[in-house]
């Protein structure tokens, strides 16, 4: 028995067939996340090069401190180092242009074809951070946690969060040659530990 309320004359299967056509043309539009190994320390160039050629792409970053003499340094390093995340159509995805691009080592196969990532972690990731692509922190502290610095000259140094002012900053505690020193830190330069 057909269905009388999917063909109702000519202006009912029209508006059917037009349905049809929107979402075929939004399945055709939608975009897989993949993944590519860039070749090392090439990650801006690879990222310059894909979006010249209109790929979209997301490298997550995380700030990290590194000691140069007596200076130290904050600097941006990819969150999954030698890896980012190029988002293309699967059906008519030019795989070539992607592995011939400046700065791309490889595409990131699963049994000789590239596998697209599940787009919740993707749009996780992109949730976490910034629009610059940092990550942000997403735990929530609380006086007395343990938490471990950043960045700053007491990288990788653990400390007790004492108090949490409203401006955001931090008041922790760290014993540093047998002595208890308080310090302030912004949020984003603690983890708990």
């Amino acid at each position: 028995m057909e269905d009388s309320s999917l063909f109702t004359g000519p202006i009912g299967s029209s508006m059917l067939l037009g349905s049809i056509i929107n979402n075929v043309n939004e399945i055709r539009l939608m975009i897989n996340w993949f993944l590519i190994q860039f070749k090392s320390n090439s990650h801006r160039l690879a990222e310059r090069n894909l979006k010249q050629q209109s790929f979209k792409t997301f490298l997550p970053l995380q700030q990290v401190t590194s000691r140069n003499g007596s200076r130290y340094n904050n600097i941006l390093k990819p969150l999954f180092p030698g890896y980012m995340f190029v988002g293309v159509n699967d059906k008519s995805a030019p795989w070539q242009n992607i592995k011939n691009t400046v700065g791309v080592s490889r595409l990131v196969n699963n049994f000789h074809r590239p596998s697209p990532l599940p787009n919740s972690l993707v749009k996780g990731l992109m949730l976490r951070c910034d629009k610059f692509g940092v990550l942000r922190s997403s735990e929530k502290l609380m006086t007395g946690d343990s938490v471990e610095l950043l960045t700053g000259p007491f990288a990788n140094f653990v400390a007790t969060v004492e108090t949490i002012e409203s401006t955001k900053r931090i008041w922790v505690i760290m014993e540093l040659m047998g002595q208890c020193a308080r310090l302030a830190v912004s949020r984003e330069q603690l983890k708990t530990a």
